[in-house]
């Protein structure tokens, strides 16, 4: 496995799907080395995580948040662009000298997104194995898909695609994405969604981290959270614009925005502009029980995102007891039907669905209990066995 993050140390979705994925491919007796491009400590017993090129983790955290942006924002406002492609060129480098000067043999080489797919590539080149390239998310849809996103990196996704023996797509939204941006083959590409585990979500305890809000909710407050990347992709200014709506319609409602990104400002700007200030609480990046506790104050969790590959956040919100309202262009809509479902430009319709929510303790434990439902059937083993048949597939082919 050739990837950028695991957590503890991740700066979204993508460290949380790998680390799901191996575990569960794990269980089924695959021996999988994950190659880093940091060390650090992961306390992972189910494989092994090797540091390709053994640097401090926080010069590639930044570069993994500057994944949407090239720069790093510092909880104080000031900027710093990242050497993105430096660090790639450093981590495909690495990768090959750890390969080529070493007796290790592998059946499958599997790389998660751009950033590992010129080592991937490299691999490939030189030792001929199987290379299986995973996309978690397109450079167009990171970008908003009205610029298309950076050339070189659109580079990058076309040749490990094209080259690859195989492309995974996180969704079916996601496949028509590499089909629409690359022209790669439909028959090239195979869906393996992601998922969730309900076991793994922790129990809650009546003490929420959150205490300003839940004082607020005992005065009748009802709150709306999200929970993500302040980042382009997830269109966040349309969620505050529907705010600004929902809080003409119904004042005692609260938005929790939780996680940290380059529109930060931004975003922080427009909620003044709006005159909602005082009802949009920005409570930067969280962990454990912050992280948990965001979800489980809620009364609705809303994913406004312009083209969201699959969206894991929306099942997090459900295991931690909310339901969801997420726009229908995320690929998570492929496995969750009981979500609440709206166009991300329709600012109005968005606006419509929060204020029936918030305005309707009924509707919102309906919601709930229907996507519980599906969401109580959901494992991660289930992706697993896809990658597993995969795997075979390649394997055999390599031995014919």
């Amino acid at each position: 496995m050739l990837g950028w993050e695991l957590p503890p140390n991740n700066s979204g979705g993508l460290g949380v799907a790998c680390y799901e994925l191996c575990k569960s491919l794990a269980k089924k007796g695959v021996d999988i080395e994950f190659l880093l491009p940091y060390k650090a400590e992961h306390n992972i017993d189910f494989m092994t995580v090797t540091a390709a090129y053994p640097q401090d983790v926080a010069e590639v955290l930044k570069a993994g948040i500057a994944y949407d942006s090239y720069k790093y924002i510092f909880s104080d406002g000031r900027s710093e662009w990242v050497d993105i492609h430096g660090q790639q060129e450093l981590y495909e480098h690495a990768v090959d000298s750890m390969i080529c000067t070493t007796d290790r043999e592998y059946d499958v080489v599997h790389a998660h997104d751009w950033l590992t797919f010129r080592a991937g590539l490299r691999v490939k080149q030189s030792k001929g194995w199987p290379l299986i390239v995973h996309i978690h998310s397109v450079e167009a849809d990171r970008a908003g898909r009205e610029f298309g996103g950076n050339p070189l990196v659109r580079e990058i996704e076309s040749l490990g695609m094209l080259m690859a023996d195989r492309v995974i797509a996180v969704s079916e939204h996601t496949k028509r994405a590499i089909m629409r941006e690359y022209d790669i083959p439909a028959d090239k590409i195979s869906v393996v969604h992601n998922s969730i585990n309900p076991d793994d979500i922790l129990p809650l305890d009546s003490d929420n981290a959150y205490r300003y809000l839940s004082a607020m909710r005992a005065q009748g407050y009802r709150i709306v959270a999200n929970v993500g990347r302040l980042t382009i992709m997830k269109g966040l200014p349309n969620l505050i614009r529907a705010a600004k709506e929902v809080v003409a319609r119904t004042p005692k409602t609260l938005f929790l925005i939780v996680g940290s990104g380059e529109q930060y400002f931004e975003l922080l700007q427009l909620s003044a502009d709006l005159g909602i200030a005082k009802n949009v609480i920005f409570a930067g990046f969280q962990r454990g029980k912050r992280w948990r506790d965001s979800y489980a104050i809620a009364d609705l969790f809303v994913m406004p995102s312009i083209s969201e590959p699959f969206g894991l956040t929306a099942l997090e919100a459900v295991g931690y007891g909310t339901p969801a309202l997420v726009t229908r262009q995320a690929g998570v809509n492929e496995i969750m039907k009981n979500t609440l479902k709206v166009d991300f430009w329709d600012v109005n319709e968005m606006a419509n669905q929060i204020t029936g929510v918030v305005q309707n303790d009924v509707l919102r434990d309906e919601l709930h209990r229907n996507a519980y439902q599906e969401f109580s059937e959901l494992s991660w083993d289930n992706s697993a066995a896809r990658l597993m048949e995969l795997y075979d597939r390649h394997l055999q082919g390599a031995a014919a």
